[in-house]
């Protein structure tokens, strides 16, 4: 048996029919640019997420770019990231000039470690920003409060955790602005970029809508030295229509995590996601844990088994940030989920003979090779 780490056949073979008909409006309509598909969606996206307003812009690298120049903050300034988080996070912060300070994550949820965070706080500090890492949700009630005593800003990074929710609340909510990913692989993807801000302020929105669109809140008149990133009428048209299929996929995929964990609960030399006990968690990833990482890879692969490392370096010691000078070695939590950590097929319409498969393959090598 082949099992895939990601197919989007089986997500996307039933809204074929309503994909064409979304395709084939915009192209009537004649209005391919900031038109009503667009309004449609940051209205409806508005709605799922629990905020007054969503500004879709080109992807979610973007969306954090512009949330930060909303908040006026550039050269000299701090912005606080988990060490662990994929680089988009980083490169915002870099974009606008200011430096990310990065934190170490808790090793169980994966997520910011709250009590790490007010010893990385400066003068310089200006915002704090939690990457909702996986799909979980980050301890979001510590993290505005320390916001709150230290006066700083919240920009949330909401890329892989739509639909999750921390006391209630909902990721992407929290936040004094926020950004998030459309990303085809997401838990819910466009058919190429696309990602969106999402905040309660009006002031933010216009700020965000002029920023996104030259600069410009109003036709040839230029207010900010904006840039053009704006989210495309095919690619709102399209999100309208798998988000009303969200929920259901939500609950799919947690149907599936559950299954592994059922299924793996007894390889004790893994270690397996943990929820915090006030997170829910949308599975954008089924990450496991084991210092055999790369020998499990490779014997997943022979059998068919796809899988990916999220991720294998982290930001401090890529090459794109050997300016900052940070040693290996100054985040060792970082580090060592970067050589452990394995991502397995998680996707929609993953059926039962292909879980019971992964789940056996791992058994297996836990019996042949340790």
């Amino acid at each position: 048996m082949k099992v895939p780490f990601l197919s989007f056949e089986p997500m996307h073979a039933p809204l074929k029919s309503e994909i064409l008909a979304a395709m084939e409006s915009v192209y009537d309509s004649g209005w391919f640019v900031l038109g009503e598909q667009v309004k449609k969606f940051e209205e409806a996206y508005a709605k799922f997420n629990h905020v007054a307003h969503c500004i879709g812009v080109g992807n979610g690298l973007d969306a954090l770019h512009i949330a930060l120049k909303c908040l006026n903050i550039g050269e000299g300034d701090e912005v606080i990231v988990p060490s662990n988080t994929y680089i988009a996070s980083a490169l915002a912060v870099s974009f606008v000039g200011a430096k990310p300070v990065f934190v170490e994550p808790n090793p169980n949820t994966y997520n910011i470690d709250v009590n790490r965070i007010e010893e990385k706080i400066s003068p310089r500090t200006k915002a704090i920003m939690p990457v909702h890492l996986y799909g979980q949700a980050c301890e979001m009630d510590m993290i505005v409060e320390i916001a709150k005593k230290h006066n700083l800003y919240i920009i949330e990074d909401n890329a892989q955790s739509q639909g999750a929710a921390y006391n209630g609340k909902m990721t992407g909510s929290w936040g004094d602005i926020n950004g998030t990913s459309f990303y085809p692989g997401k838990n819910l993807g466009a058919l190429g970029d696309a990602g969106a801000i999402t905040t309660n302020s009006a002031e933010l929105e216009q700020l965000a809508k002029t920023w996104r669109n030259y600069g410009s809140p109003k036709k040839y008149y230029n207010d900010v030295l904006g840039m053009n990133s704006r989210l495309d009428e095919l690619q709102a048209a399209f999100l309208s229509v798998k988000l009303k299929k969200l929920d259901d996929w939500t609950a799919e995929r947690k149907k599936i995590a559950e299954s592994y964990l059922t299924g793996l609960s007894g390889c004790n030399w893994l270690n397996l996601p943990q929820t915090h006990k006030n997170a829910s968690h949308v599975y954008h990833l089924f990450v496991i844990r084991t210092s055999y990482r790369d020998q499990l890879q490779k014997y997943l692969d022979e059998k068919g088994i796809g899988t990916l490392i999220h991720y294998p370096v982290t930001p401090h010691l890529q090459n794109a940030y050997q300016h900052l000078g940070i040693p290996k070695g100054s985040l060792p939590i970082a580090e060592k989920l970067a050589t452990e950590c394995l991502s397995l097929p998680i996707f929609v319409g993953m059926n039962d003979d292909q879980l019971s498969y992964v789940c056996e393959t791992i058994k297996n090598f836990g019996n042949e090779c340790i």
